[in-house]
């Protein structure tokens, strides 16, 4: 039986990719669609970004991540957008009505690779940022001493190619990535429609990349995020394996009051791999609707278990 939670997820499923996609075909900047005619490739090498902080060893080990999502002219997905500056400021803003005793380690999470109802070039309906932008979000999360995270929307694409296309990026010590499975969509199916889908094998393959790239470029733990906004988003996840050089957090996606997203929280945690940690989401303008209130800070890391990771949109 498919839990309620999960059917209203489903309900809003197309209300959220509506607005995504068409902000997404019709933005002008560096992450929007691709134009006819125009073919992707890997980016191509470009200077590097301001330099970065010492990270900690792991900064998951002992605190608490707290971020930002968004992309460059999209301001509906996430407050991470605009004067990035400002933006920055808000995150700190944010931060600060957590609760004392836990170090914060803020974090930018770009949509770097946006889903789209047009499929491109390629067949892939997706695009991808440039590395003038992903430079530009990594210079502001190492203004806030933070982690970029890149966040991939694949479309029809695998996911492991698309991690890849941004390896240049990956073997900095401050930049992980996070997985949008539920835009992840198989053949023939144009994105919208339904749900999308991914598999642990699948997340396996990237977390055992991110793994390799952690070792040969000595790098502190990759930290690896995988969204889940209902059960049948993720399948046979006990195949994600644990892998040296990575931290895996699978945060959960539930729209709408506390007692929904808390009844989401409930049925995604019975599948969670013992090595991975989990996160939670918040969205400013979903989850209040009808007039709830959004959770606050103390409401969220009262969850069981603890999440490591909270995001808002």
């Amino acid at each position: 039986m498919v839990p309620k939670k999960a059917v209203a997820a489903e309900r809003t499923f197309d209300r959220r990719l509506v607005l995504t996609a068409a902000l997404a075909g019709l933005a002008t900047s560096a992450c929007g669609a691709v134009q006819r005619g125009q073919v992707l490739a890997v980016p191509a090498p470009a200077a590097v970004a301001a330099e970065p902080p010492p990270p900690p060893p792991n900064p998951l080990e002992k605190g608490l991540l707290v971020g930002f999502c968004g992309a460059p002219g999209a301001k509906a997905l996430g407050r991470m957008t605009g004067d990035l500056a400002e933006a920055g400021r808000a995150l700190r803003r944010q931060i600060g009505t957590f609760p004392p005793g836990r170090p914060v380690t803020p974090v930018v999470e770009l949509i770097a690779t946006t889903v789209h109802r047009s499929p491109g070039e390629d067949g892939m309906f997706r695009s991808r940022c440039d590395d003038s932008t992903v430079r530009e979000y990594l210079d502001a999360a190492r203004a806030l001493n933070g982690l970029l995270l890149l966040n991939i929307q694949p479309g029809r694409a695998d996911f492991l190619p698309e991690v890849k296309a941004y390896e240049r990026w990956l073997t900095e010590p401050d930049v992980g990535v996070a997985l949008d499975p539920e835009w992840a969509v198989e053949p023939g199916v144009i994105p919208g429609r339904k749900f999308g889908r991914t598999t642990g094998g699948e997340l396996d393959e990237v977390a055992r990349y991110l793994g390799g790239l952690a070792e040969a470029h000595h790098l502190p733990a990759k930290v690896m995020i995988y969204h889940q906004v209902a059960a049948s988003v993720v399948r046979d996840e006990q195949l994600l394996l644990p892998h040296q050089g990575v931290s895996v957090v699978k945060v959960v996606d539930g729209i709408g009051s506390a007692a929904a997203k808390k009844a989401t929280w409930k049925t995604l945690m019975k599948t969670i791999p013992g090595h991975v940690r989990p996160g939670f989401k918040l969205f400013f303008e979903e989850d209040t609707r009808r007039g709830a209130d959004l959770m606050t800070p103390a409401e969220v890391l009262a969850l069981t278990p603890t999440p490591a990771y909270v995001v808002y949109e």
